[in-house]
């Protein structure tokens, strides 16, 4: 198929590297405009802009897509279909309904759960088993187009967003290339959803990741998780945030306030919670680097009896 790819994140240029090893043609991609980005705001080019200019694929940035902005990109390539991957912004009608094999939209959980702009992080912060890609054809709706095809995966306990992340990428754009054969040959009877079973995967802000200790230790540390590498849970320790970054979870519960630390023993910090128990293993100090919890210890940086708390006070 001739395509147009639309995707900007590190996941959609994992996409994009399998439909490049695929015999597709991707013949012209779309991504957000340059950002600026750390301490120097230098402008710095989305992950797919970097994959697509080292093929020699043509690139556009449109600040916006309304008013038929990408009309003429259409016009000038003709594609079979346009792929859509992490996007970034809500595709108008006149995208969605080009014509050809139409739009066709990589996702990263098992639809119709998990719709919206965080469904990995959401998935893991909800303690989930099990998520997917889900291959669909976009409509108008969020997320909320026929299903073309799913494919499932574990959420083992040592994982946290970033391998879940990373898996999901490669399983989504080998997904996809399989997909779009089927579509060729015709042999895909796409799925309506049953908005019934739906849930709603909203953005990550600030207020999700302040750690709330006096919930059962098996969420905390399932936020945690969702969380890390970034943007990371946190919490106050003597008025000093701490972020989150690696922690177990022991059902083993304590009798002390919520958010004591009960134990140092191992180099790991015990911080009792509603019910069951926590370990940190590494950290973000405010102001500092991140360490591994024994170093945390041995600057003298935490006591037992401490509190993690949810307020600097």
């Amino acid at each position: 198929m001739r395509l147009i790819f639309m995707g900007t994140p590190d996941l959609a240029r994992t996409v994009l590297e399998k439909l490049t090893e695929s015999d597709n043609e991707v013949v012209a991609v779309v991504t957000q405009p340059d950002k600026p980005k750390g301490r120097g705001y230098e402008l710095t080019p989305p992950p797919v802009k970097v994959f697509a200019e080292e093929k020699g694929i043509p690139v556009y940035q449109p600040v916006t897509l309304k008013n038929g902005e990408m009309q003429p990109i259409i016009d000038e390539y003709k594609p079979d279909a346009i792929i859509v991957a992490a996007y970034g912004q809500i595709l108008p009608p006149y995208i969605i309904e080009f014509g050809g094999y139409g739009c066709i939209n990589v996702h990263g959980s098992i639809l119709p759960k998990y719709r919206g702009a965080a469904p990995i992080q959401r998935a893991i912060i909800d303690g989930e088993t099990k998520t997917g890609i889900t291959i669909m054809r976009m409509d108008n709706g969020l997320d909320t187009g026929d299903i073309l095809t799913i494919e499932e995966t574990e959420i083992a306990p040592e994982d946290n967003f970033e391998t879940m992340h990373d898996r999901l990428a490669d399983i989504g754009g080998l997904l996809l290339v399989k997909t779009l054969k089927m579509l060729e040959e015709g042999s895909i009877t796409p799925q309506k959803q049953d908005d019934s079973l739906s849930n709603y995967a909203k953005k990550i802000e600030k207020s999700d990741c302040l750690l709330n200790l006096a919930e059962d230790a098996y969420y905390v540390w399932c936020r945690i998780r969702g969380l890390s590498p970034i943007p990371l849970s946190f919490a106050y320790l003597n008025g000093k945030m701490v972020k989150f970054i690696e922690a177990e979870y022991s059902e083993k519960s304590y009798d002390a306030e919520t958010g004591t630390v009960v134990s140092l023993d191992g180099g790991k910090i015990t911080i009792s919670c509603g019910k069951g128990s926590i370990s940190l293993l590494r950290l973000l100090p405010e102001g500092k680097g991140r360490m591994s919890a024994s170093d945390f210890i041995n600057g003298r940086r935490v006591a037992v009896g401490d509190i993690f708390k949810n307020t600097k006070e």
